[in-house]
């Protein structure tokens, strides 16, 4: 005898002038509207039509806006949410002073309470800015068991999807990497049919993790377990991986077997066109962030060369911040000002959001992920501007970075959860947790100075 099943969820309506499907090959509805019960979508279509159909369902005005399918995020920091404003005590002149006199000593400085708040902090920029699932990248040195469980239950209480990897690298000793690795195990193990929240294998660069944790990775994946690791962001991965281990990053990897069309290869900066050939060959994704390449000075990914030599590009933030539709313009005017030409731009980065769509989609299988459809996932956000031109499924990419990139986003709603409704948070209390994060900052900062500088002897210094 099976239990009552309770009331079905309510429908709810998404009134709307514009409504874009989808980030590749979409529908454009005016005047449309968008029906969903619980998580999922019941239909798309005139407003008029799906009100008439569901008279009693709760309205959510859209009025003036433009809806997307909910944004992607394939590569985020959190843990970077609590280094804003955080003086390293010295100049940084390049790559490896940044990753040495910045990010490993903040990472070392983390505990539990600042993985949290980290977490939510970033969770909240994301609501706020459309996207509705994220590949979170995570480093706690000082607490790696369980750290990833902590980020969980902040995605969990944010209301949104996310994909967690603990970064495995011996820079710290071998001890912690595999510490690290058993981190991503357990907790992909865990989560392997959670619907909302998956694991999968996380990478530092390869210049500092060694060939026996290769290995150990290698033979303890598991099955359809994914890889999400940093490749040649900066020229200082493939010089070290030749004098360190004699062999080029990708080379290293795919010896062992880490490269397939489960891998996300972040940067990627750096790569020549036989390197691209063999991603895309292995199926492989390559994961763009063009504001933190341009912070960090390391260079700008050839999209024009990467496409040539038929990869997949998606896009992500790298920790810089949580805003996929700014990410998406400053790729496009990277392109442009990086060849001076000013046709350039409309050949890779036009998909990105719907790579990133399809990529997390596989991972969480949702295959319907990043469509307005009927039986899809309710994720939209709606962006507080009005289109002042005509919208058509052609010029869409045109619209959002030449203007709706800039716009704020009024309401984001994940699985069927409305998590912000005019421009407030429903599930993160925002103000709440800045305080919180204000309060603990200088206790994270001054471990963060107490630790100094945690240099490898095999990294080199600036001549």
């Amino acid at each position: 005898m099976t239990g009552n099943p309770g009331p079905s969820p309510p429908v709810r309506i998404l009134t709307a002038a514009t409504i874009v499907t989808a980030f590749s090959e979409p529908r454009v509805l005016d005047h449309g509207a968008v029906a969903w019960q619980g998580e999922r979508i019941l239909a798309v279509g005139d407003a008029g039509e799906l009100i008439a159909q569901h008279p009693d369902a709760a309205i959510l005005d859209g009025s003036g806006g433009m809806v997307l399918p909910g944004l992607v995020n394939l590569h985020h920091h959190f843990y970077s949410s609590l280094a804003r404003g955080l003086d390293p005590g010295r100049r940084l002149g390049d790559f490896g002073e940044i990753l040495d006199g910045l990010w490993w000593r903040l990472d070392r400085a983390l505990d539990r309470d600042t993985i949290r708040l980290s977490a939510e902090l970033a969770l909240a920029d994301s609501i706020r800015s459309g996207v509705t699932t994220v590949f979170d990248h995570h480093a706690s040195p000082s607490l790696i068991g369980g750290s990833l469980e902590i980020i969980a239950e902040a995605v969990e209480r944010a209301g949104l999807a996310a994909v967690l990897c603990y970064e495995i690298t011996d820079r710290n000793g071998h001890e912690d990497a595999i510490e690290g690795l058993n981190e991503n195990l357990a907790f992909s193990e865990s989560r392997r049919h959670d619907a909302r929240v998956r694991g999968m294998l996380g990478f530092h660069a390869s210049f500092t993790v060694d060939d026996a944790t290769l290995r150990a990775a290698a033979d303890a994946r598991l099955a359809g377990m994914g890889c999400h690791i940093h490749v040649a962001e900066d020229a200082l991965d493939l010089r070290m991986s030749h004098v360190v281990y004699g062999a080029a990053p990708l080379q290293r990897l795919d010896r062992h077997g880490l490269i397939d069309d489960r891998t996300l290869a972040v940067h990627c900066t750096h790569l020549g066109s036989d390197d691209r050939q063999l991603l895309a060959e292995r199926g492989a994704v390559i994961v763009h962030n063009p504001e933190s390449n341009a912070n960090n000075g390391v260079g700008r990914l050839d999209l024009d060369g990467a496409a040539a030599d038929g990869c997949r590009v998606g896009l992500g933030t790298d920790g810089m911040s949580s805003a996929m539709l700014g990410s998406l313009r400053a790729a496009f005017l990277a392109v442009r000002g990086g060849r001076r030409d000013p046709t350039a731009g409309f050949v890779v980065v036009p998909e990105m959001l719907a790579v990133n769509a399809e990529v997390a989609g596989r991972f969480l299988d949702e295959p319907g992920l990043g469509r307005l459809e009927a039986g899809a996932p309710a994720d939209f956000c709606v962006l507080d501007s009005a289109p002042p031109t005509p919208v058509t499924p052609g010029n869409v990419f045109a619209h959002l970075v030449y203007g709706s990139a800039g716009s704020p986003v009024r309401h984001t709603v994940a699985r069927g959860r409305v998590v912000m409704e005019d421009h407030r948070l429903t599930t993160v209390d925002a103000a709440a947790t800045a305080a919180e994060a204000r309060a603990a900052a200088p206790a994270l900062w001054e471990r963060f100075h107490a630790l100094g500088v945690s240099r490898p002897e095999w990294l080199p210094t600036k001549e």
